[in-house]
């Protein structure tokens, strides 16, 4: 893992995140991209350089976290967009060749009721780089034990697993699975391939309508330091994708969470 983004919002939880992605792109050797995203229309008759002048604010916000953080001697580069979040974000991921993107669960909300904001939904759900979540305060720690939760250990992008494996191979961490029978199974959603499966220590096969409820059942018996789930249209926050903000009554983890890309 070479290259880290990190994007900064307004959140009281920033400079203690900001410090998490530092220490986490440390332990990786990686270099770190704080980033923020701006999206002002400027008509006609307006300003000029109203552009250079949130550019520079935006840079003069990052620096200021920067400066609040320890930065271990980290290669940090801080960079602002224009454009809108989503599409914005990927495109500047493709760019800079960025292996991973490290999230707050809330960049803004305010309502202590939701787990996953607006923003954080918006950028989990239309980016195409896997995303750790990392939860408000969290202070990093190594992973020692992880678990991978999924409905179906059908893998068809060879990618896909990359962030998950370097993950593990860095900290030297115990992966375990847990493959989710949901009414949605197909034949050969269980069946594990050989080049995953002389890395898992341990497999639980359960049966639970979706794979939250299953994590839910078995999450205590693993106690791990690292979930790991993957992004699919119906795959683990379900119909949540429908919409970007993910309450806590429908998930919340207490520990960082690996969404992977889709693997199919």
């Amino acid at each position: 893992m070479k290259s880290i983004l990190v994007p900064v919002g307004s959140s009281k939880n920033a400079v203690s995140h900001l410090q998490y992605a530092v220490d986490f792109a440390k332990a990786f050797g990686a270099k770190l991209y704080v980033v923020q995203v701006y999206n002002v229309d400027t008509k006609a008759g307006t300003m000029m350089k109203v552009d250079e002048m949130i550019e520079r604010e935006s840079l003069g916000f990052l620096k200021s976290h920067i400066a609040k953080v320890n930065t271990r001697d980290l290669e940090i580069i801080l960079k602002t967009f224009k454009g809108k979040l989503g599409d914005t974000l990927d495109t500047a991921c493709q760019n800079l060749d960025v292996d991973l993107i490290i999230l707050e669960p809330r960049t803004n909300s305010i309502k202590d009721e939701v787990y996953l904001g607006k923003t954080s939904g918006k950028i989990i759900k239309q980016t195409n780089i896997s995303a750790l979540i990392v939860p408000e305060g969290y202070v990093y720690k190594p992973i020692v034990k992880i678990l991978l939760a999924m409905k179906s250990a059908i893998i068809k992008k060879e990618d896909a697993l990359i962030p998950l494996m370097e993950i593990k191979n860095q900290f030297k961490a115990v992966l375990n699975l847990l493959l989710v029978k949901t009414p949605f199974y197909n034949d050969g959603d269980l069946d594990v391939r050989d080049d995953l499966s002389k890395h898992i220590t341990n497999s639980t096969i359960a049966e639970n309508a979706t794979t939250y409820q299953g994590v839910l059942e078995h999450y205590k018996e693993n106690n791990p330091d690292l979930l790991c789930v993957v992004r699919r249209k119906r795959g683990f926050f379900v119909k949540k994708w429908e919409k970007n903000t993910i309450l806590k009554k429908d998930f919340s983890s207490k520990l960082p969470v690996l969404v992977l890309r889709g693997l199919k």
